[in-house]
């Protein structure tokens, strides 16, 4: 999905001020998916546009939702609390497809079978929309993005006209399991998205709803109808793909997650091994170890609620990022005893639990932490045993 950093190649300003400009016959309007790219997480999903060509009028635009502006009003405070504004922003099609192609990436256009008014009526809409009063919108992760625009403009433009058929949907996919489909090749990126959001991640979701992802936005128009005098019509006329047979190879990354976190358990196993026969905690280790974890529950509570990032509410993560090891480093230190023992004595009971429920858990935790848990476990009980 797109943003700022590859955005305005070419901002095109003829024909979205004053009177609308009336399509020529000649005129199509397409919907356009790119191919996703493992080179950056922002752009694993792909992304979705509508272009409008009409060679008698010299129009070629695409219609991108996918922007937003570093220099809006309070743009940090309000990224942080989830109130970011996303923009349609109105792009030389050549050029915009020239930035896909440039890496490699395949292009599909969907030309649709739409008559003329409603190529007028999508086009109007378009250029109503991309008036600096009316281009800016409340971004949502999965319910109002840079694809869910595309069907919502078709949607509003031409209300029951145009119809989508999700029969064609068999999976029974949570918006978490649509998600890590596109990230097999960034499993950190999966880890932190994993972390960051809550439980309404792990909501069924609807074929609707499945159009968050511009792959389905695709397949949701090729299996969608558009409703004439004369019955109903297939919404897109015929498909034009450009670098079809493109396999983009795997990009190399850091050391997997189950090599840098199974190396982690294993050092502080040996650790806390040493630790037992010797009657004496290694607290540097844990001093690390709790302020991580802590630090990762507070943020992950401050989400939860002190923002409005839906997708971060009813974390379970917080159930071994627990904010209270922030204070627990107190304990460790030395001070005082007695509650140091009950503190651990939960913490251990606490850690066992989210290791035998963590299969049945309502969320679905990421498996890359099992092994940070399992050591978590084992520092608890190692203080616990040694205070």
């Amino acid at each position: 999905m797109r943003n700022i950093l590859i955005l305005c190649l070419l901002a095109v300003s003829a024909g979205i001020s004053g009177s609308p400009i009336k399509l020529s016959d000649n005129a199509t309007i397409s919907v356009i998916t790119c191919a996703p790219f493992q080179g950056e997480l922002y752009a694993a999903f792909g992304h979705s546009a509508i272009r409008v060509y009409d060679s008698i009028n010299n129009i070629d635009y695409a219609y991108n939702y996918g922007v937003f502006d570093f220099n809006q009003p309070n743009f940090y405070l309000n990224f942080t609390r989830g109130h970011l504004l996303y923009k349609l922003a109105v792009q030389s099609y050549p050029h915009f497809k020239y930035n896909y192609l440039y890496f490699n990436r395949w292009v599909h256009e969907q030309v649709t079978n739409l008559d003329q008014s409603q190529k007028q009526k999508i086009f109007e809409y378009l250029q109503w929309n991309a008036q600096p009063e009316n281009q800016n919108y409340l971004y949502d992760y999965f319910y109002n993005n840079c694809a869910t625009k595309i069907r919502d403009v078709f949607v509003e433009a031409l209300g029951d006209k145009v119809v989508f058929d999700d029969a064609y949907i068999t999976t029974n996919y949570t918006i978490r399991q649509l998600t890590d489909l596109y990230l097999q090749d960034q499993p950190w990126g999966d880890l932190g998205i994993d972390i960051c959001l809550g439980l309404p991640m792990d909501k069924r979701a609807t074929p609707y709803e499945y159009m968050f992802l511009p792959d389905y936005i695709e397949s949701s128009f090729n299996h969608a109808s558009l409703v004439t005098t004369n019955g109903t019509i297939p919404l897109v006329n015929k498909t034009i793909k450009a670098n079809p047979d493109n396999d983009m190879a795997d990009p190399s990354g850091p050391p997997h997650p189950w090599i840098v976190f199974g190396v982690t358990l294993l050092a502080i196993a040996l650790i806390s091994l040493w630790d037992f026969q010797r009657g004496k905690l290694s607290k540097w280790l844990d001093v690390i170890l709790f302020s991580i974890t802590g630090l990762i529950g507070l943020l992950l509570f401050v989400l939860w609620v002190a923002t409005d990032h839906k997708a971060a509410a009813y974390n379970f993560n917080l159930l071994w990022a627990l904010p209270t090891n922030l204070f627990a480093i107190h304990l460790v230190l030395g001070n005082p005893k007695s509650l140091s023992k009950k503190y651990f004595g939960v913490a251990t009971i606490l850690t066992l639990l989210l290791l035998i429920t963590w299969p049945i858990l309502p969320q679905q935790l990421n498996v890359f932490l099992y092994p940070i848990v399992i050591a978590l476990g084992i520092r608890y009980a190692i203080n616990y045993k040694l205070t």
